[in-house]
């Protein structure tokens, strides 16, 4: 659904930043230098740390792949935007061109009326771009052509082999790597590096005009196929960390291409770049049970506990906002689209659950946006007030401490004194907990 702006005029569109949103795929909590693994080899990232500003209690908006790029996507918490869980499989082998499915009624699939970053930044003279991996559709309305995107490269499921790019999940087998809706075949090249053959050219096409980039990686997501000598570098790491960290380190060589890029067409100083994972790391069997890491914080990918939803998340733009510091204050996944909107002053109109967290960039004495913020899975949810979050049906994953059999209906913690939720504070704060169920109820059902 394209939307009308008022944009001032040709020479101060000019004068707008290049936009590029960076989505990791499962990467973990702590899983960058700078966000304190001692284990990992991350130049790109921690650059990007010291030319920007990197939060330590950003929020995604859920703890799977598809409802995290709704949110990140259309600024609304994912059960909002029509994407409460993972969006279908990827089209079967006989479909070669996307544009010919016809509609059909599928749930999880991003409807066509919700208003995208990509259409907010066209409708104001943008060249808009979507490169990696999408979750979210490829149905009439829900591709990302018809989100608002002028170019298409990657995989419409989850997940693909990144040499063969197929789907790597279930059967039947089926090819997922399409250009502008048509299917397109690759084999045996690494699909990273696709993804920044695309982007290269993409930057170097726009370069003279402001563009839009929604970059996103299937990457430190299974099969973990990192670079050769990445797992020569890392082999005395124990399984699975050593191939988990081989793909994390090879995710972090094609973000060194990426801005080498930026650098050789002389326009990083005017690209404003956006880094976050989409959730935590994953425990499932096809990533070897794990490998990743949430430090101190319980859970990991589909958990609603810290491990699964505060994850790394940056913004640099050189010479225009902060460089090298840090914030702390809470911030959220659906902050991104008011954010990038004030930043390159575009306004929409639309109600979205995202607030502006500009302010926070540029001041750490700022105060968040947020009261409050909730999370949905199903009958599952979290609630954040202040410091205390409550959890309904908290799902375990990736922790070596199970739930108690009390714990699994409520699970109460304060966030500052408790950050690894090792501690359920219901029975001990029976008026907080009263409180914040009402308020957590009213949120999200």
């Amino acid at each position: 659904m394209l939307i009308t702006l008022n944009i001032l005029n040709a020479a101060c569109l000019g004068s707008r930043p290049n936009v590029i949103v960076i989505y990791a795929d499962d990467q973990g909590s702590v899983d960058t230098n700078r966000y304190g693994a001692t284990d990992l080899v991350t130049p790109a990232l921690d650059e990007l740390c010291d030319r920007g500003v990197r939060f330590t209690q950003f929020y995604s908006p859920a703890a799977v792949c598809s409802p995290s790029r709704a949110g990140l996507l259309t600024g609304k918490y994912p059960w909002r935007c029509g994407v409460p869980g993972n969006s279908s499989a990827p089209p079967p082998e006989s479909v070669d061109d996307l544009a010919t499915i016809e509609e059909a009624s599928v749930p999880h699939e991003l409807p066509a009326e919700e208003i995208t970053m990509a259409e907010l930044f066209k409708s104001g003279g943008y060249a808009t771009a979507h490169i990696g991996k999408w979750h979210l559709g490829y149905r009439p309305g829900s591709k990302p052509l018809d989100q608002g995107f002028d170019y298409s490269f990657g995989h419409m499921g989850g997940c693909v082999d990144n040499f063969t790019h197929f789907f790597y999940w279930n059967g039947p087998n089926r090819h997922d790597l399409w250009e502008n809706n048509v299917r397109v075949r690759r084999p045996g090249e690494f699909f990273p590096d696709l993804m920044v053959e695309k982007a290269a050219k993409f930057i170097t096409e726009k370069r003279d005009a402001p563009f839009f980039m929604f970059f996103a990686l299937n990457v430190p997501h299974y099969p973990y196929q990192g670079d050769e000598k990445w797992f020569e570098h890392y082999k005395e790491l124990p399984h699975p960390r050593n191939l988990y960290a081989a793909f994390v380190s090879t995710l972090d060589d094609r973000l060194n291409r990426l801005m080498k890029v930026l650098d050789d067409e002389k326009i990083r100083e005017n690209t404003i770049i956006v880094y976050q994972s989409d959730n935590g790391h994953s425990t499932e069997v096809r990533a070897h049970s794990g490998g990743g890491s949430a430090g101190p914080y319980r859970g990991a990918k589909f958990s609603l506990f810290e491990g699964g939803i505060r994850l790394p998340a940056i913004i640099s733009w050189p010479d225009h906002l902060p460089e090298g510091e840090v914030r702390s204050q809470m911030a959220h996944g659906c902050d991104w689209f008011p954010t990038l909107a004030e930043l390159c002053d575009l306004k929409s109109g639309h109600s979205i659950d995202g607030k502006s967290i500009v302010r926070v960039i540029k001041s750490d004495k700022a105060t968040s946006p947020h009261e409050s913020l909730a999370w949905k899975a199903g009958d599952r949810a979290a609630y954040r007030s202040g410091n205390w979050k409550l959890l309904r049906k908290p799902r375990e994953s990736g922790t070596q401490s199970p739930l108690a059999d009390e714990d699994k209906e409520w699970f109460l913690a304060n966030i500052e004194v408790d950050p690894g939720e090792t501690a359920n504070q219901r029975d001990k704060e029976p008026g907080i907990f009263e409180k914040l169920k009402t308020e957590l109820e009213a949120a999200v059902d």
